[in-house]
């Protein structure tokens, strides 16, 4: 029997833009990016680090950045497709493949690339710590438990806190606080097993 070698996947939602993808990656190649894949997705690096990625979705094609918002955009072309949400993000968009011009495309991409010499990124936000009153009583009488939670990161911590308070009745979260107990102990995040 023969096995089938798995290719690697281009982000197209309606496998439309075979061609114009095809296109985008031959000028891409012409630089010093590394293709790789992530998200279901063909992306780009330097030194490990996201520099673009491209895909086809309903109506377009496009080129993302994933630090757009600091190129100089001196053709006007970069749009944030999640406005209020998406802070560094920008996409180039195009609808056909007679848009595509190698000149310009190579311009942005460079400039793209000398960006992240410079090291111009954005952190992302740290979010705050959610609180828990029924958990901050159970830390109050187990002073173990409480160190075994602080040691968990943030993420894990909150998760945790999260699950407690979107139960709607104390009796509810009191005993999710008996369920996780164990966890906490034991250095276990809430989604570790989803993780994997």
């Amino acid at each position: 029997m023969e096995v089938e070698e798995k290719s690697k996947h281009t982000w197209d939602k309606i496998n439309q833009w075979e061609v114009e993808l095809e296109i985008l990656k031959t000028i891409i190649n012409k630089t010093d990016l590394v293709e790789t894949n992530k998200w279901g997705g063909i992306v780009y690096t330097y030194n490990n680090k996201n520099i673009i990625g491209i895909g086809g979705f309903k109506n377009f094609f496009t080129i993302w950045f994933f630090y757009g918002v600091f190129l100089k955009d001196d053709l006007n072309v970069l749009v944030n497709a999640n406005e209020g949400v998406t802070k560094a993000l920008r996409q180039w968009r195009f609808t056909s493949k007679s848009e595509i011009n190698e000149k310009q495309i190579l311009k942005y991409i460079k400039e793209a690339i000398e960006n992240e010499k410079n090291g111009l990124s954005i952190k992302p936000e740290r979010k705050p710590e959610l609180v828990s009153t029924l958990l901050e009583n159970e830390f109050k009488s187990n002073n173990i438990l409480n160190e075994a939670f602080q040691k968990l990161s943030l993420s894990k911590r909150n998760e945790f806190t999260e699950y407690i308070e979107l139960a709607k009745k104390d009796e509810t979260k009191l005993t999710r606080i008996d369920k996780i107990i164990p966890m906490i102990l034991s250095g276990v995040g809430l989604n570790d097993k989803y993780k994997k």
